[in-house]
């Protein structure tokens, strides 16, 4: 199973790429693009190859980051072209993208708790939900089809809203039952939702609120964020299902 994923992800690259035109040296942000694309394909990889070093708890985990990795893989080989071939920004592949990742990322939280502790329901609904909004006013933003300034407000509040959920709601009051390793992946985690995903409002308001439209700015900072916040997401699991296995 493992060799049939890899050859295959192998296999299709050659494809897309062959589509992406010649990239300009001095093009930095296509060569993020290039280099995202790279690094998602081999985290993809790499989290399901780790899935048999881990305990069976932790293998659901493994799993979802695996696809966040592997989703956000398959739409950079798109984003990129995109990039290269017209210097327009991908906002639908993006979009389409983010609506399968970042719900996936929300519900890491919810997995990781209830694979060790009993967990209400309704963490999930909350994070899934907020998820959804956010992105929705987000894409309506950037598509043009409300202002950006009033659809950025209730995406970041409901950004807010989930970590207010994860840090003094449901998802707090379940992680405090649970072990060291569990605790320090899941403080990690928040800290990536705080601060990483901070990346995102910032090439939002760089790209869409300064005056005119910055697809340079806004394309890097994105790239960028999606490179700290899917593989570092997925990495801090990873560590805290090998630091639990160790101390089983």
């Amino acid at each position: 199973m493992k060799s049939i994923l890899i050859l295959c992800s192998l296999v299709a690259t050659p494809i897309f790429a062959a589509s992406g035109g010649d990239l300009d040296a001095n093009d930095y942000v296509g060569i993020s693009f290039w280099l995202v694309t790279a690094a998602m394909l081999a985290a993809t990889v790499f989290f399901f190859m780790e899935r048999s070093s881990v305990e069976g708890k932790w293998k659901t985990s493994l799993t979802i980051a695996g696809l966040i990795c592997g989703i956000a893989f398959w739409h950079y080989l798109y984003m990129r072209g995109v990039w290269i071939e017209t210097g327009e920004t991908p906002t639908v592949f993006r979009y389409i993208d983010w609506l399968l990742t970042v719900p996936l990322q929300m519900v890491e939280f919810y997995l990781i708790l209830a694979a060790v502790t009993v967990v209400a329901a309704s963490l999930f609904w909350k994070l899934f939900v907020g998820a959804l909004v956010m992105l929705i006013f987000g894409y309506m933003g950037e598509a043009g089809l409300m202002s950006p300034l009033p659809a950025f407000i209730i995406g970041c509040l409901a950004w807010l809203y989930m970590i207010y959920v994860l840090w003094f709601g449901e998802g707090k009051t379940a992680v405090n039952k649970t072990s060291a390793s569990v605790q320090t992946a899941y403080n990690t985690m928040m800290w990536i939702i705080i601060v990483g995903w901070a990346i995102y409002p910032a090439g939002y308001v760089f790209g869409y609120l300064l005056g005119t439209v910055d697809s340079s700015s806004l394309n890097l900072i994105y790239n960028l964020a999606d490179f700290v916040n899917k593989i570092l997401f997925g990495v801090v699991i990873w560590k805290a299902a090998i630091d639990d296995k160790q101390t089983a």
